[in-house]
C-alpha cells in the first residue's frame, strides 16, 4: 500500500511524447489563415489547464482566447455562436475529449487543420508503479458517463490498481481505457504533472507545426516549462512519502491521476460529474472507508457547492479543506496559476495524509 517509486520525467519519455504529438494533430480542412490581425497565431484552448500550456508555450507568437470563462464549470459548457466562429477561425485548438461534449462536436465540426487532443498526449507519459485505487460513485449514479464500473475514475492512462491501473491490458481494465476510449471516463490528466508534462511537450510541437516560422521558441518554452512540471512531480513524490493513511475524501472523482501518480486512494462522494448527488449506500461506504483508514479530511473545491462534504465532515467529526482540481482560476483559488495551486493542493494533501 505504502510501495514507492520515482517516476522522472525522463528525457526518453518526453521524446516519445513529442514524437507521437502529430498523431494527435488532425487535418480536418485547410479553412482560413488561423492568424489575428497583428499577425500571432490565433489559438483556442477549451478551458484553463490547456489556456495555461498555450500561453506559457505560445508565448508572444500566439494569441490565446478560451471557451470557458472563470467560475464557470467546464462539464456544463454550451458553445456560443461567437465560439463556434472562434473555431472554425483558429490556427489551433487545444482541448481535452470527455470532459465537455459540446467542445468535443463543436472541434469536430469546426474544420480546423491543428487540433490538439490532451488526453492522447498524456498517454505516452510513463504509468506510475506501485500505486492504489481511486473509487468514485456507482456507475448508475454516473449521469451520461456509460461504462464505468463502482470505482467511475479510476483505470485512466495507466493508474494502477485491480481496476485498469498498471500496466493492464486492455481488455483487463473495467472501464477499458488503456485504448483511446474516453467516453466516460476520468479526463483529469492534467491533475498528474508527468501527465501533463507530456502533454505540454505534445502541444509544443503542435504550435511548432502550425507556425514553422516560430517553432524553435515554442520548443524551446515546452522544454522549460516541462522542466517545471518535473519540479513539481518531485516536490509531490517527496512531499507524500511515508503518509499516516494513503485515503483521502473528496467531493468528486477528479483526483485519480493523482492519486494514482503518488500511491494514493481517492476516496470520492460523487463520480466524474460534481453535479451528481450521491446515493445513501455510498455514504455509508464511505464513513466505514474514513474509520478503517483513519481519514482525517475531506476536501471540496473552490467552485462546488460544499454542502454534501460539509455534512459527511460532520458526522465523522472530519476536517475539511480544498483541493481543486484547477478547472479554472477564480479570485478564490489559492494561487495565481497550475503551478501554484498545485503546490497548493500538495501541502493540503500533506495536511491530511500526515506528512507535514
Amino acid at each position: 500500500m505504502n510501495a514507492r517509486r520515482r517516476p522522472l520525467i525522463s528525457a526518453t519519455a518526453v521524446a516519445g511524447a513529442c514524437t507521437l504529438a502529430l498523431s494527435a494533430l488532425t487535418a480536418c480542412g485547410s479553412g482560413d489563415s488561423g492568424t489575428t490581425e497583428d499577425g500571432k497565431l490565433a489559438v483556442v484552448a477549451s478551458f484553463y489547464p490547456m489556456e495555461f500550456l498555450a500561453e506559457e508555450i505560445g508565448g508572444e507568437h500566439v494569441a490565446v482566447s478560451t471557451l470557458t470563462g472563470p467560475g464557470v464549470d467546464p462539464h456544463d459548457l454550451v458553445i456560443s455562436p461567437r465560439q463556434t466562429a472562434e473555431l472554425t477561425e483558429a490556427g489551433l485548438v487545444v482541448y481535452v475529449e470527455g470532459l465537455q461534449p459540446a467542445v468535443d462536436e463543436a472541434v469536430k465540426q469546426s474544420g480546423v487543420e491543428h487540433v490538439v487532443e490532451a488526453s492522447e498526449l498524456a498517454e505516452q507519459a510513463p504509468r506510475p508503479e506501485g500505486g492504489t485505487e481511486t473509487h468514485g460513485a456507482p456507475a448508475e449514479e454516473e449521469h451520461g458517463h456509460e461504462g464505468e464500473d463502482d470505482h467511475g475514475h479510476e483505470g485512466d492512462h495507466g493508474h494502477e490498481g485491480d481496476h485498469g491501473h498498471e500496466g493492464e491490458d486492455e481488455g483487463d481494465s473495467h472501464d477499458g481505457h488503456d485504448g483511446h476510449d474516453h467516453g466516460g471516463l476520468d479526463p483529469h490528466v492534467w491533475l498528474d504533472p508527468v501527465q501533463y508534462a507530456a502533454v505540454a511537450e505534445g502541444v509544443g510541437e503542435a504550435l511548432a507545426e502550425a507556425d514553422p516560422d516560430h517553432a524553435a521558441d515554442y520548443r524551446k518554452n515546452a522544454d522549460d516549462l516541462v522542466a517545471e512540471l518535473g519540479e513539481l512531480d518531485t516536490a509531490f513524490e517527496e512531499g507524500l512519502s511515508n503518509p499516516e493513511t494513503n485515503t483521502f475524501i473528496t467531493s468528486h472523482a477528479a483526483f485519480g491521476h493523482l492519486a494514482a501518480r503518488y500511491g494514493l486512494d481517492q476516496e470520492a462522494i460523487a463520480g466524474i460529474s460534481p453535479d451528481e448527488e450521491p446515493s445513501g449506500a455510498r455514504m455509508k461506504d464511505l464513513h466505514a472507508v474514513a474509520e478503517r483508514e483513519s481519514v482525517t479530511t475531506v476536501f471540496f473545491e473552490t467552485n462546488a457547492s460544499d454542502g454534501t462534504v460539509q455534512a459527511l465532515a460532520t458526522d465523522l467529526n472530519l476536517e475539511t479543506d480544498v483541493l481543486d482540481p484547477l478547472e479554472g482560476i477564480t479570485d478564490a483559488s489559492r494561487g495565481d496559476d497550475y503551478l501554484e495551486v498545485m503546490r497548493a493542493n500538495l501541502t493540503a494533501l500533506q495536511k491530511a495524509l500526515g506528512t507535514a
